[in-house]
């Protein structure tokens, strides 16, 4: 009995200490873990001389932005459309936000009610941006941000809103300005765009998509970027490009340097899907300046005309013109009654100087006269025939725009790879081309041919060719046939409402 008692209490002996042991390791793989932890040391973040650089463009960027954005407002407007009376009481504003696709889907308020329509004028609304320039409350912004207003209202960046009117506006540089009443306003300096270099810092202001006092940062990709509008090709372009993020409702806001100094006005986006896709554009101060200088002065303002079209002076065109550097305006068309057709100017001079000043593009050429005004004479330095001389043109006012292109009939590909036909009355009258534009049709154009490689397209009008007017079909096809194998042709060609010059390079054999 003794003996089984002490074997007894010998297994439990045993079976405890083995508890015991399997208690002791789980609490130490339990605990050893979080000891480990603990005697780990949190990540440090990086101390300020590492990154000392970013740390300053941050404060620095942050000082700009808290400078600018109290100068940039928000813009509603209420406006009629011409002949739009009538109609439901639907809203296209409302469908926008609220409608099936809209980011909010459904109905306005949650629930329909089917209600009896009653006939009522159309009114729309539309948001913008604005910037003060001056304390005593005038706001520049894009006259399509105004047009056809019947009511605006600006909203401060302090939330206040005030009623504004318009003081003037200007179609052709899509510039206006508006004014609040107020003193002591926050504004921004004018800077000089004229000083700007690709890569640049500059910050764009704004409201897009509704989102008050929106900053974006970014450089400044290009300068004197052509005007993109195909259907007034009198506009100035020469805009600043940036990647700085420019979205709808970012029209009329602000595009400044480093120093906190207005240099453009954000006006459009390039973009295939309406939304910012690296490429936005802003009209230069160099334009701006003295458009709201004479808008403010007058109300109005009336721009300085020459009546030619005009183009670059190309590496590619230079030698036909007799130049031996690629600068320079072209001259590809001139209106005999204008003031350019009056004072002796032909097409394929290339206009050098204005008042002495040189003139690098086209671009230059079309901003600096676009800011003279009618009645001014200018001195135009002209290089034609190889010869350098003088004109004086008297500008005058400019009228309302016209357009055109298109055509018909046969003349065979051939080795430049276009079909041409000859003008008709009414090919001239569909499609508005003067009766001073002549020569061939294109009717077709073979892909990968020279006249494809250059840009031709069906419907443009070919009126010279090598210098010399062609006055149909036959006779373009005659002149570009004579031009000796591997040696190119320069074609003036008129399209949408302009010429230019075009040169073909021929295909290698």
């Amino acid at each position: 009995m003794q003996s089984w008692k002490r074997m007894l209490t010998r297994r439990l002996l045993v079976a405890a200490i083995a508890v015991l042991s399997v208690a002791s390791f789980a609490t130490y793989e339990f605990t050893n873990p979080a000891r480990a932890a603990s005697a780990a040391p949190a990540a440090a973040p990086l101390d300020d001389n590492s990154v000392g650089a970013l740390l300053t463009l941050d404060r620095a960027m942050e000082t700009l932005a808290a400078r600018v954005t109290p100068a940039v407002v928000n813009v509603t407007v209420t406006s009629k459309p011409n002949g739009q009376q009538g109609g439901d009481d639907s809203s296209q504003d409302m469908q926008q936000f609220f409608g099936p696709n809209g980011p909010f889907g459904g109905a306005p308020f949650g629930r329909q009610f089917n209600m009896p329509r009653m006939p009522r004028e159309r009114i729309e609304h539309g948001l913008g941006s604005g910037v003060l320039i001056s304390p005593d409350g005038y706001i520049v912004t894009n006259n399509h941000v105004v047009d056809g207003a019947t009511d605006i209202r600006v909203t401060m960046s302090n939330r206040q809103v005030l009623p504004a009117k318009v003081i003037g506006t200007d179609p052709l540089t899509d510039l206006a300005v508006i004014k609040v009443s107020g003193n002591n306003l926050p504004s921004v300096p004018w800077g000089d765009s004229a000083k700007l270099h690709p890569g640049q810092t500059v910050l764009a202001f704004g409201n897009p998509y509704g989102f008050r006092f929106t900053v974006t940062r970014g450089i400044v990709s290009a300068l004197n970027r052509p005007n993109p509008d195909p259907s007034d090709r009198r506009k100035p372009g020469e805009f600043i490009q940036t990647d700085a993020a420019i979205n709808p409702g970012n029209s009329g806001g602000a595009l400044v340097d480093a120093r906190g100094e207005l240099i453009g006005i954000n006006t459009f986006l390039i973009s295939s899907n309406g939304s910012f896709s690296g490429m936005g554009f802003a009209i230069p101060t160099q334009i701006v300046q003295p458009t709201v200088e004479a808008l403010i002065r007058d109300g109005k303002i009336s721009h300085g005309y020459i009546g030619i079209g005009i183009s670059d002076v190309t590496p590619d065109n230079a030698h036909f013109f007799q130049m031996s550097n690629a600068t320079g305006t072209l001259v590809t068309q001139v209106d005999p009654n204008s003031p350019g057709g009056k004072a002796g100017l032909r097409t394929g001079d290339v206009i050098v100087k204005l008042n002495n000043q040189t003139v690098t593009d086209a671009g230059e050429l079309q901003m600096e006269v676009g800011q003279k005004r009618p009645g001014d004479t200018i001195q135009l330095e002209v290089v034609r025939d190889g010869k350098n001389m003088t004109i004086p043109v008297a500008l005058e006012a400019m009228g309302p725009s016209s357009n055109g292109g298109t055509a018909s009939s046969e003349h065979g590909k051939g080795r430049w790879g276009i079909s041409l036909g000859d003008l008709n009355q009414a090919e001239r009258d569909q499609m508005q081309i003067p009766s001073d534009v002549h020569g061939a049709v294109v009717e077709d154009v073979q892909p990968g041919s020279p006249a494809d490689n250059a840009g031709l397209q069906r419907g443009d009008v070919i009126a010279e060719v090598n210098r010399h007017s062609e006055q149909s079909a036959a006779d373009v096809a005659h002149a570009l046939s004579n031009i000796a194998k591997g040696e190119d042709a320069l074609v003036l060609v008129w399209s949408n409402g302009g010429s230019t010059f075009r040169v073909l390079h021929p295909s290698q054999e």
